[in-house]
């Protein structure tokens, strides 16, 4: 008799090790089948992340807002419209040289003095980038210098706009320091703030993407 329930209590033991030992194997697959899959990771390219949409891209790690580039004084005026913002570190500025093609300006006059005062006219119009530029001991009025045609065209027509009916676009090559703002994991807020400032500044683009490692 003694046997009999010994050996049903050994078989009691084996048949809850067997059923645990079941239940931990399954218990252990599911969570294998639930983890992330690496070879299903897909990394962004910057327009696939612009195309995501402000709401999504405020969602992602590690992503930067470029907006630029900018002359001195629309650097000033740009860094103003971002004031409010409270950016913090998050803002920071990175120079570079930029080689442009086209430039919009006011055609030269002889008077160096009359080129002063237009300059300062248009100045106190907010056209604060406006500058003398000498061409063969002539007064031009610089209003901009442009990668493309199409950001000078898109220039002049924001200048005709502000009452700027003298100005043109013409083909002059010309090496300049300019300043990218860079913005780190902005909110969605942030970045629709961001493009709405950028329709003030003709020839300048607003880029999203991966935020550079160097």
């Amino acid at each position: 008799m003694r046997t009999l329930l010994l050996l049903l209590v050994l078989a009691n033991v084996a048949f809850f090790a067997y059923t645990r030992l079941d239940t931990g194997a399954a218990g252990e697959a599911a969570r294998l089948a639930q983890q992330v899959q690496p070879d299903k990771i897909k990394l962004l390219t910057p327009r696939e992340v612009a195309a995501l949409g402000p709401a999504k891209v405020a969602e992602l790690a590690d992503v930067c807002v470029e907006w630029g580039p900018f002359v001195e004084a629309d650097r000033v005026r740009a860094l103003a419209g971002l004031e409010p913002l409270a950016l913090g570190r998050l803002l920071t500025q990175r120079r570079q040289e930029t080689t442009t093609a086209f430039w919009v300006y006011v055609p030269p006059i002889a008077n160096r003095a009359e080129a002063d005062r237009r300059v300062a006219d248009l100045k106190s119009r907010g056209i604060a980038e406006a500058s003398v530029a000498e061409i063969n001991q002539r007064y031009a009025i610089a209003l901009g210098a442009y990668a493309t045609e199409d950001l000078a065209k898109a220039r002049l027509a924001d200048l005709a706009r502000r009452g700027v009916a003298n100005a043109r676009t013409g083909a002059r090559t010309q090496t300049l320091v300019q300043t990218q703002l860079v913005i780190r994991d902005p909110q969605a807020s942030v970045l629709a703030r961001v493009r709405e400032l950028a329709a003030s500044f003709p020839g300048t683009d607003v880029k999203v993407g991966g935020c550079d490692k160097g």
